[in-house]
């Protein structure tokens, strides 16, 4: 089957970088760490997974930043993946054939992929406590049991992911769809799952601000959960572009502002919220009255600067967005006792009094008729226009993406 490969190699990294950082295409093209290759299908790795074909298969920001090699070395998660690797992770598709042992999937199903690789998946008994409280993404056991490193699905040289007409998977690792969903807003589950964790992990209070930083799917998704789940707080959205300003309007934003630099967003808040601007001797304002909630999906040093200027006393940022480290002034932090907390991926939540994991509520929510996410996903493609399909979600500012995927006829 013909398959997206990704390959470590010292020697490609370096020829993409140097020509990348002058023709960003150059991380695409022949040499570059990955290209479009024929491999084998999938085999069962053990009876009590299943074989999947791809119906679509979204391109997350992570595979970006892999792709055009926006990282460092020192990331400690590379002690926990494995190369060669077939990405994609944000998967749906339809159930081929099953292992001797699967209990509670069929052939003809359509599923939906939880992509994360922890100890069932492994073979690993008993599971370790992370996995039997159902935050698999915390399991410890990433490196062991009868799988090579790697964390999830795409990132795992024996665990391809839906960059390929076909994939294996666990029957722990896959929800059916129900009939009213279609695979178009199934595909999202992953992504929408990320931005709920973050938003129960700090839920907002009635009455208050709460400011989502960066709108692209990850803030996108974040306003539609406050908008469905939380609708008399007020919603700032900060985005890039202006085709983000408009999705998010349309998806509950109260208040949006595009692009502005650091002083004028401390600014803007400082008049939406009522409060004071506090100016030191040098650098940006400060305030004391601003947002209650931040959910950063950048990550970057600026927007956890800007975060911690603009929260209010004891409110609580949570940050989803990975950007790469430098040094700014984090004295509020202290100051105003602002809470930081890292959000990282999704697993089993209570909500609405019952314990599910994140990804049925989404299709619960869905089937419900509770949520619209009409216009998130913007350009399809084919696998073998995948240098188009990256460049697309790479160039948001060209293409107006928001959320690309591969289709598969």
């Amino acid at each position: 089957m013909k398959a997206l490969v990704f390959r470590y190699s010292f020697p490609r990294f370096a020829l993409a970088t140097v020509l990348g950082k002058i023709f960003p295409p150059a991380y695409l093209g022949p040499g570059s760490p990955m290209s479009l290759e024929t491999i084998p299908e999938p085999v069962l790795p053990a009876h009590d997974w299943v074989l999947i074909r791809t119906e679509l298969c979204g391109i997350c920001g992570s595979d970006i930043k892999q792709v055009f090699l926006d990282g460092a070395f020192d990331n400690p998660l590379t002690a926990f993946v494995s190369f060669p690797q077939v990405l994609g992770h944000e998967t749906v598709g339809v159930i081929q054939q099953t292992g001797s042992r699967v209990k509670n999937r069929a052939v003809g199903e359509r599923v939906v992929l939880n992509p994360w690789l922890p100890c069932a998946t492994r073979g690993i008994e008993p599971p370790c406590a992370a996995c039997q409280r159902g935050q698999h993404y915390l399991c410890e056991n990433f490196t062991k049991g009868t799988l090579p490193p790697g964390m999830h699905i795409g990132n795992n040289a024996a665990a391809t992911g839906g960059y390929a007409p076909y994939f294996a998977a666990h029957e722990s690792q896959l929800f059916r769809i129900p009939d009213a969903v279609s695979v178009e807003q199934a595909v999202l589950a992953d992504p929408f799952s990320v931005s709920l964790h973050a938003v129960l992990k700090a839920p907002p209070e009635a009455g208050t601000l709460a400011v989502v930083y960066g709108c692209g799917t990850l803030g996108l998704l974040t306003v539609a959960i406050l908008n469905t789940l939380y609708p008399q707080v007020d919603v700032l959205a900060i985005t890039r572009y202006p085709h983000q300003q408009k999705l998010a309007q349309q998806l509950g934003a109260r208040y949006t502002v595009c692009y502005m630099k650091p002083v004028e967003i401390i600014e803007h808040v400082a008049g939406i919220a009522g409060g004071t601007i506090y100016r030191p001797w040098k650098g940006k304002p400060m305030l004391m009255k601003g947002a209650q909630r931040i959910y950063d999906t950048v990550g970057s040093p600026e927007t956890v600067e800007v975060g911690i200027r603009i929260a209010q006393p004891q409110a609580k940022i949570v940050i989803t967005g990975v950007a790469n480290p430098a040094r700014f002034e984090w004295t509020p932090l202290y100051f105003k006792e602002i809470e930081l907390l890292g959000s990282n991926a999704f697993g089993v939540e209570t909500f609405e009094g019952q314990r599910l994991h994140s990804m049925e509520i989404y299709l619960q929510l869905l089937e419900e008729q509770r949520l619209d996410l009409t216009g998130m996903i913007t350009h399809r493609f084919h696998i073998e226009q995948f240098r188009r399909a990256f460049l697309a979600a790479h160039g948001k500012n060209n293409s107006a993406a928001v959320k690309v995927a591969f289709e598969y006829a």
